[in-house]
């Protein structure tokens, strides 16, 4: 889905690429495909020389890049720190663009974290900042944002509109990374709601519009999407590894810590789907503490949920598969999925324990249109 050939992405590269807007100032050379330990490398040295220098904007701008890379790379604390720093630096530069990104990288990791209302009111104060600075790039990225968060939360009524507005956008623009983010979107939102059909051409779209565009984190995140309908709705096992295993071996190239263990958590939810639940519990405990080493609360959570069923799978007390299960509830709860009832009710019902107290068995409107379906599911970002 290239641009038209006379338009320009908003930096003025070419269109159909995928570029990285949050790398920017004297970080701007590094590809959507760096090393996050190169980003940061760079970064610093990059950020220390405009604290020198006492150029406030590239300062922020340079933190920006590092705050980024820190979160993907799982360091959370110091993600916190830089951004945080480089939205004050902003600030006292009078640079709204500045503060605007430090905004949305400060929500990203919030989202991340589980704290879904705090996402929210971020992204929000980075698609005002953005506007006020006449930052184009800035505001589609909070935008984006504020989709994402909804859409991880369950909400699809919400933000189904949302994600097509900002596809319809990035194709316009050229904004490859951008309209591959977007269909990935829109097919999982398909794939929970159990078109499975639609999602499976949605996930291919984009893994085949990422790998024209060189965006191997993309591409990565699409693969794991077309497994997981391969597995959900074929039982194609073989083949559903087999693209999780391309899609790990594009996360290693640039180290991307978090979308290794989302890839590892689906791959055991393959297994478990096919009855290897030996092997899926393997898959679960690892993913299970890379996601708390990264304090990923939504990852923590899910790979808690595999990792239960493929106990009681294999013999565990059903009293104490509901007990966990009811802990679990409370915690899919305070992150604010919608559809965490739903999904403990779902549980219980395939493992023949009780439903947790509390635990409605018919989903309001909103959970419907929202369910991931099993163990075996959540969001693709």
């Amino acid at each position: 889905m290239p641009a038209a050939p006379d338009e320009e992405s908003p930096d003025g590269r070419a269109p159909g690429r995928a570029f990285a807007p949050e790398y920017q100032g004297a970080l701007g050379a590094l590809s959507v495909n760096s090393s996050l330990h190169e980003v940061v490398e760079r970064g610093l040295a990059e950020l220390r020389a405009a604290e020198a220098s006492g150029d406030h904007r590239e300062a922020a701008r340079c933190g920006i890049a590092v705050a980024e890379a820190y979160r993907r790379l799982g360091r959370v604390e110091d993600a916190e720190r830089i951004w945080k720093s480089s939205y004050r630096t902003a600030r006292a530069a009078g640079d709204l663009g500045g503060m605007a990104w430090a905004a949305w990288s400060g929500g990203t990791l919030a989202r991340q974290r589980g704290a879904l209302p705090l996402a929210y009111r971020l992204l929000r104060i980075a698609a005002d900042l953005a506007e006020r600075g006449g930052d184009v790039v800035a505001r589609g990225y909070s935008l984006a944002g504020l989709a994402e968060t909804g859409r991880i939360q369950g909400d699809y009524e919400a933000v189904g509109r949302l994600h097509e507005q900002l596809l319809a956008e990035a194709r316009r623009r050229g904004e490859a990374r951008h309209a591959v983010w977007a269909l990935e979107g829109i097919a999982q939102m398909h794939r929970n709601s159990g078109s499975y059909d639609t999602a499976l051409a949605l996930f291919e779209e984009a893994a085949e519009t990422a790998q024209r565009a060189d965006d191997r984190r993309g591409r990565a995140w699409a693969l794991r999407g077309v497994a997981d309908v391969l597995s959900a709705r074929d039982g194609d096992v073989e083949r559903a590894l087999g693209l999780l295993t391309e899609a790990e071996g594009l996360c290693r190239e640039i180290r991307l810590v978090g979308a290794l263990a989302y890839n590892r958590k689906m791959r055991g939810n393959v297994l478990y789907r096919a009855g290897r639940h030996a092997e899926a519990r393997q898959e679960y405990t690892r993913a299970l503490a890379e996601f708390r080493e990264m304090e990923e609360a939504r990852g923590t959570a899910l790979s808690r949920l595999g990792l239960l069923k493929c106990r009681a799978r294999l013999g565990r007390d059903a009293g104490e598969t509901a007990a966990e299960l009811a802990e679990l509830h409370g915690e899919l709860r305070r992150i604010g999925l919608l559809h965490a009832d739903a999904v403990v009710v779902r549980a219980a019902a395939e493992l023949g324990v009780e439903v947790p107290p509390g635990a409605s068995p018919v989903p309001s409107a909103a959970e419907a249109k929202g369910t991931a379906t099993g163990a075996g599911t959540g969001t693709v970002r």
